[in-house]
């Protein structure tokens, strides 16, 4: 039985997602130094991940671009064409990874999806608060817009994504630029996201440390993201709180065995209600972050697929949305 879990927790988390869990658990314990300074954190996250990114698709076409300072990363799972292209903003709530962590989950859309993949390494809180990451995500998308025809994409075809925060990021990106009367992605793919702080009833049910995401470690994020409690407010801190019209369709990704889960639910309603075309996907037995897990997971494997096939309809290559 995995460490934290009882044993009916431990019996609905999918086994091999439970191997993943227990693995990074295992990586935090041995290379965790107590009380570490954030460059030190950001260090051992960055090594705790290192296994999960490896190996995976290979692109014709990978190089990093800096963009005012900030590192995008451009992968390209052919040479030629004129490609859909994703803005990918990884997770970590606010505080840590990179696209060093998330680059094989961003080269597994790229090939399973046909598409190009953008992600950026937007400034990090808590030396960097909201709006910086939030205004970093939408000049990556004018970039991508003015350049697309030297990155080999089409400009018509952009879709947006991020799993936890870069959920929560790719939301308000959308919310900020359809407020500015700004061009909006085609879609929206969102992974397991945080929309917003409040502990609704599955923080309870799922915030064990044997899960890959704790109560405390959420609020402390929540916490480094903005200058004060009044700010977790703002519905471009708090999706969940927004007026959601006018959004592109999303995929929403909901990890069952997750703190997040109820939130990722009440959201995907609230999108619907506002009459945002939106697939919600619940995979039964996934944790948090089960989609980094896509090397030993069978469930992580369905969910990128299922998120392909939908990001074809998105750019106009299958069936309606």
């Amino acid at each position: 039985m995995s460490k934290g879990l009882d044993a009916v927790q431990d019996a609905i988390v999918d086994p091999e997602i439970r191997r993943f869990v227990d693995a990074i658990n295992a990586a935090y314990a041995a290379l965790g130094v107590p009380g570490a300074d954030m460059a030190t954190r950001r260090a051992v996250a960055e090594e705790v991940r290192r296994p999960w990114r490896e190996a995976g698709p290979i692109m014709a076409e990978s190089r990093d671009i800096a963009l005012d300072g900030i590192r995008l990363r451009l992968h390209r799972p052919v040479a030629d064409g004129v490609l859909p292209v994703m803005l990918y903003i990884h997770g970590g709530g606010w505080t840590l990874f990179s696209i060093d962590t998330h680059d094989r989950l961003m080269r597994e859309y790229a090939a399973r999806a046909g598409i190009a993949v953008v992600g950026i390494d937007y400034s990090l809180s808590p030396e960097h608060k909201f709006p910086v990451a939030l205004e970093q995500c939408s000049a990556a998308l004018d970039w991508i817009a003015t350049h697309a025809d030297t990155l080999g994409v089409d400009a018509e075809r952009v879709l947006i994504g991020g799993d936890s925060a870069g959920a929560n990021l790719s939301v308000a990106t959308c919310l900020l630029r359809r407020d500015e009367g700004k061009a909006l992605p085609a879609g929206m793919v969102l992974n397991y996201g945080a929309f917003a702080p409040d502990h609704l009833p599955s923080y309870a049910r799922y915030g064990g440390e044997g899960f890959s995401l704790e109560v405390g470690e959420m609020d402390i994020f929540w916490d480094n993201y903005v200058d004060g409690p009044a700010q977790l407010d703002d519905p471009l801190v708090a999706p969940l709180r927004a007026d959601l019209a006018g959004l592109p369709p999303a995929f929403v990704a909901i990890a069952a065995c997750d703190i997040l889960a109820d939130c990722n639910h009440a959201f995907a309603a609230k999108l619907a209600e506002a009459g945002v075309a939106v697939h919600a996907e619940t995979y039964a037995g996934a944790t948090h972050s089960f989609l980094e897990a896509m090397s030993i997971s069978s469930l992580a494997r369905r969910a990128l697929d299922e998120q392909a096939a939908w990001i074809g309809r998105a750019v106009g290559h299958g069936r309606a949305l």
